[in-house]
């Protein structure tokens, strides 16, 4: 089997198992499966590294940390997306395997030097002050090309978790 059919049927193994879980399907035998329930939801890791992904995804599974915030420009440039409330995303560890199944509760667009200290402790990084997060992610930003200034539009997001393995 190859290593992509191997991810591909991991994905759809946790899929199914979170979905059980979550009791997102809890109405399928008198209604039916719907399509959202049959699609596997985006599948990614935190951070640049498989050390920092497995960082935090520690922090998420001690419930420390339940926000993550992007730049708008990644959005822009990937024409990805963006995130809304109610959006399921299933998060891989530093090795690509699936862990867990989080749910988008909030969502604020809005300057990166408008990102309140309340925001900035909810990502649970570093000491989870916001000079600590300003600092590691205008650093992160820059690391990957992006010229960052407090008009920066930023996506920060509150999820919870659903499920984890």
């Amino acid at each position: 089997m190859s290593e992509d059919k191997a991810g591909v049927d991991l994905l759809q193994q946790f899929w199914i198992a979170a979905q059980g879980h979550a009791k997102l399907g809890d109405l399928d035998v008198i209604v039916g499966k719907a399509w959202s329930q049959t699609v596997v939801p985006p599948a990614w890791s935190f951070g640049d590294s498989p050390e920092f992904a497995n960082e935090l995804l520690s922090l998420v599974m001690e419930d420390r940390k339940t926000a993550t915030t992007s730049l708008m420009q990644e959005y822009d440039k990937d024409e990805e997306a963006i995130p809304h409330v109610g959006d399921l995303s299933i998060i891989l560890d530093g090795q690509g395997t699936p862990t867990v199944l989080i749910k988008t509760v909030e969502v604020c667009i809005q300057p990166f030097g408008e990102v309140t200290s309340e925001q900035a402790e909810a990502e649970g990084e570093g000491d989870r002050t916001l000079e600590s997060w300003r600092a590691d992610h205008q650093r992160y930003w820059v690391r990957e090309g992006y010229e960052i200034t407090d008009e920066s539009l930023v996506i920060w997001e509150r999820f919870k978790v659903l499920y984890s393995r």
